[in-house]
């Protein structure tokens, strides 16, 4: 049975903890449903988005890949034609320079594996097959930057060259810096939006800040981790032995504490990258620009603007992922 709505329906897919389902709330969309292949995740979604169906464990199977479109049509209730919207990042470890730089240069899993990374690199085809299945009025691709050269672009094309053959057009694939958009972080992201043929064209909003005559400067880390308390949820510190505290109190705001591999963030600058870490340990959270300690996940979450209320389940290690 098809839910009716009077805004606009969006499906989000490799959803995570819902970020970019936040951003389509915020722009009054109607988000109906999510998918995602971790529990933890899923918990999250569930528990920040009771009225959106989720797909995933325990319920379902989460896979985009062992999910058929159709199987999906029959959870959400939503069939072809019925929602405007398909949202989805699939994972960008593949394709990700940052994840691949934790190892050392000798070990294999240095070089991005790209689409070559049967698991998860062939994921974005998996997706494609979900919108040219269900096409609805609009798609959007969000990835690392790296997804634009990995195996020199051909990959993506192929991509795009489905899409295109369906009727869609789209934006140029480029890199848009989170910053400019007002997050108090640098964050590179490929953003590739297209709509249907009998649609607008689509465009790439021009950025909101960045400082000079028109525009507000980049928002800053102090500014984002303004009344962080113990009253917040998720903010659980990390308790560090007394020779890694003495290293953090002595390292200059934006330097790399070599022995750690923590960064101190400097006050005044937006925040480097917040890293996701593999689904084996956690992210890596920067250090505090004031106190000698890393960052609790409310912080994080302050730095990638989650709004203080949402809650993130799970470990304290997956609520980082």
């Amino acid at each position: 049975m098809v839910v009716q709505t009077s805004k606009p329906t969006v499906a989000s897919f490799f959803s995570g903890a819902g970020g970019m389902d936040l951003g389509f709330k915020a722009a009054r969309f109607e988000v109906i449903s999510m998918m995602d292949i971790e529990e933890w995740a899923c918990d999250t979604l569930r528990y920040n988005h009771p009225n959106s169906t989720v797909v995933g464990p325990p319920h379902y199977s989460g896979n985009i890949k062992e999910t058929h479109p159709e199987e999906f049509a029959s959870v959400i209730g939503f069939g072809p034609g019925e929602v405007d919207v398909f949202v989805g990042g699939p994972p960008c470890q593949p394709f990700s320079q940052a994840a691949s730089q934790r190892f050392l240069k000798e070990d294999k899993r240095f070089k991005r594996l790209g689409f070559s990374d049967h698991q998860k690199g062939t994921l974005l085809f998996d997706y494609v097959d979900y919108i040219l299945y269900f096409k609805p009025k609009v798609f959007l691709i969000e990835n690392v930057a790296g997804l634009i050269d990995v195996d020199n672009g051909a990959q993506l094309q192929l991509v795009l060259d489905q899409l295109s053959s369906a009727g869609y057009i789209y934006t140029k694939p480029q890199v848009v810096q989170a910053v400019d958009y007002g997050v108090p972080q640098y964050r590179n992201r490929v953003i590739i939006w297209g709509t249907r043929e009998d649609t607008p064209r689509p465009e790439i909003p021009q950025p909101t800040h960045g400082g000079g005559l028109f525009l507000p400067q980049h928002n800053a880390v102090a500014q984002a981790l303004v009344g962080v308390g113990d009253h917040l949820l998720n903010h659980e510190t990390r308790v560090h032995k007394p020779e890694s505290i003495a290293r953090y109190r002595t390292l200059e705001f934006g330097k790399r504490e070599r022995k750690g591999r923590v960064d101190r963030l400097d006050p005044l600058k937006p925040s480097k990258t917040v890293i996701a870490g593999g689904s084996n340990g956690g992210g890596r959270s920067h250090l505090h620009p004031y106190i000698a300690r890393t960052l609790s996940v409310r912080e994080c979450a302050r730095l990638q603007t989650f709004p203080d209320n949402y809650y993130f389940c799970g470990s304290n290690a997956r609520q980082f992922t």
